[in-house]
């Protein structure tokens, strides 16, 4: 298969921070709603798009994306109408510096990252780590012009564009909307087939912080068996120590073992490595020793819990504007996703 690269642009460009995410949900219901047999949008904000079995009474599987992306939130527009902000999501301060932004006021405005000019700092002040608190937003504007299209409250979110680096994706925001790419074009995939279970498309809202949409939809559906799609660390640079790599670029999907928030069932990893094998799609393990994702609130808010794990796309960069996923990589985390929605039921669920 090919990558359909200007529906990836076309999502990761979208903008949607947490709590914000009216644009690219609108966006994916547009592009799965001829596919599934039901969607629809729950009070906090999660698409839940299903594809249901040939039979009544299935089993239900929960497929978790989420569609938020790290952003910002102003807080703040100074008497020269600097806007300050707050942090939505996790962030590395010294990946602001030099960047620009939009500001998602009455009309979407352009602004840049500043911080004091390393000309004027003073020799203890070069010497010290970035805080957010370092940054503000130039608008270019006046405040009195400021204030008129910005308020406090309004979401921030990164400008930069899609583009193909080699053989690989780069931009702001694949964390996650590559995912949000694979379930999309899994559930186009899956759209003719007659499958044994339910499939419950979520594609989930702030996740990035708190994994509070993933836990509202679990609650709601009360799933059997749970799969997240999520970005994961490819720690594999210059400098890396080999143990510390948690994935590889271009070495195939990573099955989730666990991450800082989950353990992933055994079950269902051995489910998925043996459904890889099965069906000759590249793989890797992934030992992710902190940082968090839907699968937990996948595994966890059902009545029951959910037999759960997840499939990630190795991702260089993680919350940068330059985050970076291979082209093969996406391809194999699309073609396990739909392997294991239909071989799911084949396989011997008891414990051992």
């Amino acid at each position: 298969m090919s990558l359909n690269i200007p529906l990836l642009k076309k999502i990761c460009e979208t903008p949607g921070a947490p709590g914000y995410e009216t644009k690219i949900r609108n966006l994916i219901i547009e592009e799965v709603k001829s596919f599934v047999d039901e969607l629809s949008v729950d009070n906090l904000g999660n698409i839940l798009a299903v594809k249901r079995a040939k039979s009544k009474n299935a089993r239900k599987v929960m497929v978790a994306a989420h569609m938020d992306e790290i952003g910002f939130m102003v807080r703040h527009i100074d008497d020269n109408g600097f806007v300050r902000f707050h942090t939505l999501g996790g962030f590395d301060p010294k990946t602001l510096t030099a960047q620009r932004v939009k500001v998602h006021g009455k009309e979407v405005l352009a602004g840049v990252m500043g911080t004091k000019p390393i000309h004027v700092l003073s020799p203890e002040e070069r010497e010290k780590l970035p805080k957010t608190t370092d940054y503000f937003i130039d608008l270019g504007l006046l405040k009195d012009q400021v204030e008129k299209l910005v308020k406090i409250g309004d979401p921030i979110t990164w400008e930069r564009e899609l583009i193909e680096i080699g053989e690989c994706v780069n931009c702001k925001a694949i964390d996650n909307r590559v995912s949000v790419f694979v379930l999309v074009e899994t559930l186009k995939a899956i759209a003719e087939k007659e499958l044994e279970v339910d499939v419950y498309g979520v594609f989930t809202v702030q996740e990035e912080v708190g994994i509070r949409g993933a836990s509202v939809s679990a609650h709601t559906i009360d799933p059997d068996f749970g799969i997240a799609l999520d970005t994961t660390i490819a720690n594999d640079v210059p400098g890396a120590l080999a143990h510390d790599n948690i994935t590889q670029l271009g070495k195939g999907a990573a099955i989730k073992l666990m991450d800082g928030s989950v353990i992933s069932d055994y079950r269902m990893v051995r489910f998925m490595k043996q459904t890889a094998d099965q069906h000759k799609i590249i793989w890797q393990p992934e030992l992710l020793p902190a940082g968090g994702t839907d699968t937990s609130g996948v595994q966890r808010m059902g009545k029951n819990g959910a037999i759960s794990g997840a499939i990630s796309v190795p991702t260089r960069f993680l919350h940068q504007v330059i985050e970076m996923a291979h082209q093969k990589d996406i391809e194999n985390c699309i073609n396990l996703l739909e392997a294991c929605l239909q071989d799911i039921e084949k396989y011997d669920w008891s414990h051992d």
